[in-house]
């Protein structure tokens, strides 16, 4: 079973927040704002944070630079994960992936039904790894956010959290680029 390993030493990682959406501002983004305050309680860094309108090119440029970033770990983003014509921030986070984390869309569905019963369906959650930096992309609701920082995040990006962690392998992600 999980659980947090007391006598190991909490290692803060570096978080990105990117809010993908066509009408929200700074003052209203109240999903970025719930990521925000749940990883900075959790003890880690905001690195960066920042609003894109859902244009796929644009997050995919978006991602693809904090990903090149090497003050940045991981990068969440919120929005554009539904079924509709605008939502496209799957499809740009897929566009950068090197490795998708097939397991974070169906645990993150699994969640969901707890809270939402089958209307869990219609979200496209997904994670991945692009260039040694942890990649996910979550509804754009404040109980999505809260969902998937509450069940999944906190968990896996606490070095502490046993068996395993996205913490401990995140020095390996990108040793395919330095084997020669």
């Amino acid at each position: 079973m999980s659980r947090i390993d007391e006598t190991e030493t909490f290692i803060p990682v570096r978080i990105a927040v990117l809010t993908v959406s066509d009408t929200r501002s700074a003052g209203e983004d109240r999903s970025g704002d719930v990521l925000v305050a749940r990883l900075q309680a959790a003890g880690h860094v905001l690195a960066a944070r920042a609003i894109i309108r859902d244009e796929r090119v644009e997050i995919a440029d978006q991602l693809r630079a904090w990903c090149a970033d090497s003050a940045i770990d991981v990068v969440i983003s919120t929005g554009g994960t539904g079924l509709t014509g605008r939502d496209v921030t799957v499809e740009a986070h897929r566009d950068v992936y090197e490795k998708e984390i097939d397991a974070f869309g169906t645990i993150f569905t699994i969640v969901s039904m707890q809270k939402i019963g089958t209307s869990a369906v219609q979200s496209r959650a997904t994670g991945g790894v692009a260039n040694g930096t942890y990649l996910f992309a979550l509804p754009g609701s404040p109980g999505a956010c809260k969902d998937a920082w509450d069940e999944i995040l906190l968990k896996q990006l606490d070095y502490r959290h046993k068996p395993c962690n996205f913490v401990e392998i995140l020095p390996r992600l990108d040793e395919h680029q330095r084997r020669k």
